[in-house]
């Protein structure tokens, strides 16, 4: 079976659900396919933090009423330096703000919204090619129910994260990647206890890094660093929870604990592909970089891709006017080494190097000591952090 639309989407993640919003608010069809079925894509806890534009954003979706509702603002973070901890004022240097809701709520929040307006969002479809991104009318061929189908579009927008079908289908000699894999990753738990801290805690300690945050009031996330091919069999609950009261402990501070609801380790990678573009084919998001989640910066970055994209293909169909398209990979990349820039900053600024010697943790001493008594240092960082305007 053959159908038709203008933009064939693939992933419903961020990226992909934020795309189908724009285009609808336009008036240009688009599909979205996901292969993961609906349930799995609105329960995976991911990121949480969303920067002060891509709330604008999401308000001018309407789909903030939940948002508005549950999430967390926060005016400013913590960095601890073996137990001193100071705080970035963002409202005081930058007069923003970030709201702290997770991915997984984001997500159903788009999806209901979609879904109520008439959108064509696939759940669990199977075997996604990509063909024809180099002709005026790439397809899409998937398996549905059991039944295959081909979707012809105009364009073709890869959401589908690092390990999807889209990079893969431009040729090797049209692309040049670019990657660099940390010496540590992070584990981290979702645990049933209301956060200890009203705002994002961010602590080196020699032990090795740990982050406190929030999903809600009742419900809190933690990191530690761990060795990369460290199993997560050998770190039962309270082996954790003695790591990170050790790591964030803070003269009159108490870490509150609480029963872990889910535990997993993830490695961390900086990922960028360039360019961002091939023929017909878009890709945005995770499937086009990845940055180390210390910045909280993924699905800030995956969204500012997609705006971007939006408003290409808007003026394309409006006017026949390619420029944005053409564009679209540069203004994109632009953003991204800045954003990788600041997130290898700030994991750098914050773990414990296995690999380093005294010199490399000399030099983070004086960084860290930088942000703690310089405003340029502290506005830099806290400019970052908020998020940077979309243009």
């Amino acid at each position: 079976m053959t159908e038709r639309t203008q933009v064939g989407i693939v992933g419903a993640g961020p990226a992909g659900l934020v795309l189908s919003h724009l285009l609808a608010a336009a008036g240009i069809d688009s599909v979205v396919l996901e292969q993961r079925d609906r349930a799995f894509v609105e329960s995976r806890v991911r990121a949480g933090v969303l920067e002060q534009c891509t709330v604008e954003l999401l308000n001018g979706l309407g789909v903030t009423e939940r948002l508005h509702r549950e999430g967390l603002v926060h005016r400013g973070v913590n960095l601890q330096f073996n137990g001193d901890r100071h705080r970035i004022d963002f409202a005081e240097l930058t007069g923003r703000s970030i709201t702290v809701y997770g991915q997984q709520e984001v997500l159903k929040d788009l999806i209901a919204a979609r879904l109520a307006a008439g959108g064509d969002l696939r759940f669990a479809v199977h075997d996604v090619r990509v063909d024809g991104i180099e002709g005026p009318h790439p397809t899409l061929a998937f398996r549905e129910g059991g039944a295959q189908r081909t979707l012809t579009c105009d364009l073709v927008a890869g959401c589908d994260g690092f390990h999807g079908c889209c990079r893969p289908t431009v040729p090797e000699s049209a692309l040049r990647t670019f990657t660099r894999t940390y010496p540590f990753a992070w584990l981290g738990i979702l645990a049933e206890v209301a956060p200890s801290a009203g705002e994002l805690v961010y602590a080196f300690h020699p032990r090795g890094f740990a982050l406190h945050s929030a999903r809600s009031p009742t419900i809190s996330r933690l990191y530690l660093q761990v060795a990369p091919g460290e199993d997560i069999s050998a770190w039962p609950d309270g082996r954790i929870w003695d790591e990170l009261q050790q790591r964030l402990a803070c003269d009159g501070w108490v870490l509150d604990e609480g029963p872990v609801l889910e535990k997993g380790i993830t490695p961390m990678r900086s990922f960028v592909c360039e360019p961002m573009r091939h023929g017909r084919l878009f890709l945005a998001g995770d499937a086009a970089h990845i940055v180390p989640p210390t910045g909280a910066k993924g699905m800030n970055l995956a969204i500012a891709d997609v705006a971007f994209l939006a408003e290409a293909i808007i003026r394309w169909y409006a006017t026949g006017d390619a420029a944005g398209l053409d564009g679209y990979s540069d203004r994109c990349l632009a953003r991204v080494w800045r954003v990788q820039d600041f997130s290898t900053t700030m994991t750098t600024l914050l773990h414990v190097d296995p690999t380093g010697d005294g010199f490399t943790r000399r030099m983070q001493a004086a960084r860290q000591d930088q942000i703690r008594t310089s405003r340029a240092a502290a506005t830099a960082l806290a400019e970052n952090y908020v998020g940077l305007p979309l243009a």
